[in-house]
């Protein structure tokens, strides 16, 4: 399904950046856009405009490229062809693909790997759950990186990823937490934010498991899916949804500027 994004027309406007962050496009001291560059606490500046017209749209993407540095990053929902074209029109190029899951919640029964047992979202400790997250950030980052992780899952200034740790259930084994999912709910459909295990652990089908545990929770709450995104790159998570059922559904591509 393409969207519409532009409106016919092309309005005189002027550009003024109002902040050091923040651009607007003014048609007669009428606003007519809006262009946004947003640095995450990983450090990476990702840019965002919202304009109603094609050629707003292009003069804030060139007044905003002209005045930041490189490297530079947007992410587009790849059925809006516009803003995908007006993007990449502007010098930015597809840098990853992250397809969006729909995950039914009843894809089989919940078999453990032998010792190792789930501590249901709410219920796990919060020490050690923040460990494990410094763990397996630590792992990430020796080996893919942050930059390849979902774009939600950012770095916080406590050293660890971990925002509300009643939305995590963990799986244990030897008395040790050694691997994580987390689920958020901010509408209806239930949405998968993060599954990982620790490297150690890996390969024993403890992700599955823990998986299957959490979307056994949420079919016996009624919900019948879930949403999830995954890195297209990543063989194992594709590997991983496809095999309890889960359909794509969307995607989403991050846009880069690499240098000039």
């Amino acid at each position: 399904m393409d969207t519409v994004r532009f409106t016919a027309g092309e309005p005189a406007v002027s550009i003024t950046r109002a902040e050091p962050g923040l651009w607007q496009a003014l048609d007669d001291g009428k606003l007519a856009g809006r262009g946004e560059a947003t640095t995450r606490p990983d450090g990476r500046v990702f840019l965002s405009i919202d304009a109603w017209h094609r050629s707003v749209f292009d003069q804030l993407a060139r007044e905003m490229l002209a005045a930041l540095p490189d490297p530079l990053h947007t992410v587009v929902d790849e059925t809006d062809r516009e803003l995908l074209d007006g993007w990449q029109q502007a010098g930015l190029t597809i840098r990853r693909r992250e397809w969006e899951y729909v995950v039914p919640t009843d894809p089989g029964p919940v078999v453990p790997p032998p010792g190792v047992a789930f501590v249901p979202a709410g219920s796990a400790e919060e020490g050690p759950l923040r460990e494990l997250d410094r763990v397996i950030r630590a792992e990430v980052e020796a080996t893919v990186g942050w930059s390849e992780m979902p774009a939600e899952v950012l770095p916080r200034p406590a050293g660890d990823t971990v925002v509300d740790p009643s939305k995590y259930a963990v799986a244990v084994e030897d008395g040790e937490y050694v691997g994580l999912i987390r689920v958020v709910q901010v509408t209806r459909l239930p949405r998968i934010g993060l599954i990982a295990v620790r490297a150690d652990r890996q390969r024993r089908g403890i992700a599955r498991g823990l998986l299957l545990h959490t979307l056994d929770v949420l079919h016996r709450a009624g919900i019948k899916t879930a949403s999830a995104e995954v890195n297209e790159a990543n063989a194992a998570a594709t590997a991983l949804f496809e095999g309890v059922g889960a359909r794509r559904a969307n995607s989403t591509v991050e846009l880069m500027r690499h240098g000039r």
